[in-house]
C-alpha cells in the first residue's frame, strides 16, 4: 500500500507537502523514511539523480518518485509487494492536480510542508488506490500489460555510497587548493620575492642595456 507522500520543489530540494501517515510502526520508523525521502528529493534537486523517474529499494519497501519539468517532485513510498504500475501512476494524478495550481505562489513557499491545500489532495488521490482489485486499478495494471515501465532502479545504499564518494572527493579537492594557496602565500616565498625581485630585475635592465650596446657597436662598424 502507499504508506507515506511528499511532494517537493525540485529548483532547492525543498518539501512543501505531505500525504496524511499510514505507517503503523513506531515513531522512529515514521522519521527514518521520511528522512529518507527527504534525502532523495535533495540528490534530485543536487543533479545526483537525473531519471524523471526512479524506483528506490530500501529493505521491504519502495520509493518512487516522478520528477515534472525539473520544476516538482512527487515522492511516495510502498511496501515493496504494491504494483509499480500503480504507484506511478497514483504520482501522476498527484502531478495533474500539482499543475492547477499557480507556479509563481508555489515557488514562495518558504515553511517546509506548509502548502497545506495539497495535503487533502494527496490524501484523497491516495484512497483511490488503497485496494489494488478494483475496476479501476485492474484496468490500469493490464493497459499495455506487454510493456514494461521504463523507470531506473536502484538500492538506496548505492545512492549513499555515491553521495559519501563525492563528498570524500570535493573534501580533497578543497584540501589541494587550500594546500596550493597555503604555499603560495606563505611568509617564506614573500621573503624569497623581496630578495630576489630587486635583482632579477637589474639583471634583466643590465642585459637589454648590453644587448643594446652590441646593437649600435655592429651598426657603427657597418
Amino acid at each position: 500500500m502507499v504508506k507515506m507522500t511528499i511532494v517537493g520543489r525540485v529548483s532547492d530540494g525543498f518539501p512543501l507537502a505531505q500525504g496524511p501517515r499510514y505507517l503503523n510502526q513506531e515513531h522512529d520508523s515514521f522519521s527514518f523514511y521520511k528522512q529518507q525521502a527527504e534525502f532523495i528529493l535533495k540528490e534530485i534537486s543536487r543533479g545526483a539523480l537525473a531519471p524523471s523517474k526512479m524506483t528506490i529499494r530500501v529493505d521491504h519497501h519502495s520509493f518512487h518518485y516522478l520528477m515534472e519539468n525539473g520544476i516538482s517532485c512527487f515522492i511516495t513510498l510502498c511496501d515493496s509487494s504494491y504494483p509499480r504500475k500503480l504507484a506511478f501512476h497514483y504520482l501522476q494524478d498527484l502531478q495533474k492536480e500539482f499543475q492547477k495550481f499557480d507556479i509563481s505562489l508555489i515557488d514562495k513557499i518558504t515553511r517546509p510542508y506548509s502548502f497545506v491545500k495539497f495535503e487533502s489532495i494527496i490524501g484523497n488521490i491516495r484512497k483511490q488506490y488503497v485496494d489494488t482489485r478494483t475496476q479501476a486499478n485492474l484496468s490500469k495494471l493490464n493497459a499495455n500489460r506487454g510493456q514494461d515501465l521504463d523507470v531506473v532502479t536502484e538500492h538506496m545504499y548505492q545512492i549513499v555510497e555515491r553521495k559519501r564518494q563525492s563528498e570524500i572527493s570535493e573534501e580533497i579537492l578543497t584540501a589541494t587548493r587550500k594546500h596550493v594557496s597555503s604555499i603560495w602565500g606563505s611568509p617564506r616565498l614573500e621573503v624569497i620575492a623581496l630578495k630576489w625581485t630587486p635583482i632579477a630585475i637589474i639583471v634583466a635592465v643590465a642585459a637589454i642595456l648590453l644587448w643594446a650596446n652590441l646593437v649600435l657597436t655592429d651598426e657603427f662598424i657597418v
